[in-house]
Order: structure tokens, then C-alpha cells, then sequence
């Protein structure tokens, strides 16, 4: 076979540095632009985001040649410096280390892309820990909670 073809999307979930709510509207969408753009420049395509003061849901349709860990790493570096360099927070602003990686189907995109857009609703009846919580545990990710997150 001459050609690869392949069709995977990955649910990313990361958190700013000690789940502090620093990711403000009146910014968040030229956040999300930017890092639209780095998902794009990295050759992968963006298919949602959004999230809430404290933690960003990404969507992305991926290259198999492409590295989730480099991928997640480059947006994080990038948008923090982005987010210091434009002055957009008042705080010294940074990423928590690690995040969260869930494939899903393509049967299922629909009801992610719906999921990740209706952000500021659901969390008026979740925490973001809550959410995280739920999300590893039907996925069957092994975890410990006191690793779970920093403070």
C-alpha cells in the first residue's frame, strides 16, 4: 500500500498550574485561536475547543506520524509564553504538568464536539475534578488520586 490513511482524534484535558482560574473571558478566545494555530502549524487539525477559567479541552484529528506528548507539550509551552508576553494575566500564568489523552471514535465526534463547546454549562453541575474524575474512570485509566493534581 502506497498511501497511509487513518482517522484518529484525541480528547486532550489540561489544567493551568494548581487548577488557578486564570484563563479569563475577556481573552480566552484569542487563547483558543492561538493555540488553534499551533494545532494547524503542527499539521494536525483542530476540531474543537474550549473550556473554563481554570482547564482547556482540545479535540484533534491527528496524523499518525504525530507525537501526542510533543504535540501537547509544544501548545502548552507556546500558549503559555503567548499568554505572558501579551501581558494577559496579572499572575505569573503556567500549565499544570501533565494532562489527559482520550481517543474517540469517529461515531462519537458529534457528541464530543458538543461536550467540549457546552463547557461553561456542564461545569455549572460538575468540578473540573469531578469531570477528570469521570472522564478516567470510563475510560478505565488507572490512577492514584493523590497524583491526580498539584497543589
Amino acid at each position: 500500500m502506497p498511501s497511509t490513511f487513518s482517522q484518529i482524534y484525541i480528547h486532550i484535558i489540561f489544567s493551568v498550574k494548581d487548577r488557578n482560574a486564570m484563563l479569563h473571558l475577556s481573552w480566552e478566545n484569542e487563547l483558543y485561536m492561538y493555540i488553534s494555530g499551533i494545532v494547524r502549524n503542527k499539521g494536525q487539525k483542530m476540531l474543537a475547543i474550549n473550556g473554563m477559567p481554570d482547564h482547556v479541552h482540545i479535540l484533534i484529528g491527528m496524523k499518525p506520524s504525530c507525537c501526542v506528548s510533543d504535540l501537547v507539550r509544544e501548545i502548552k509551552k507556546a500558549s503559555s509564553e503567548f499568554t505572558r508576553q501579551n501581558k494577559k494575566s496579572t499572575s505569573k500564568f503556567q500549565w499544570q504538568e501533565g494532562y489527559g489523552a482520550f481517543s474517540c471514535s469517529h461515531s462519537t465526534l458529534k457528541k464530543v464536539i458538543t461536550y467540549i463547546n457546552n463547557q461553561k454549562a456542564h461545569h455549572k453541575r460538575r468540578s473540573f475534578q469531578e469531570e477528570y474524575q469521570a472522564l478516567l474512570d470510563r475510560y478505565e485509566v488507572d490512577y492514584r488520586e493523590d497524583f491526580l493534581f498539584e497543589r
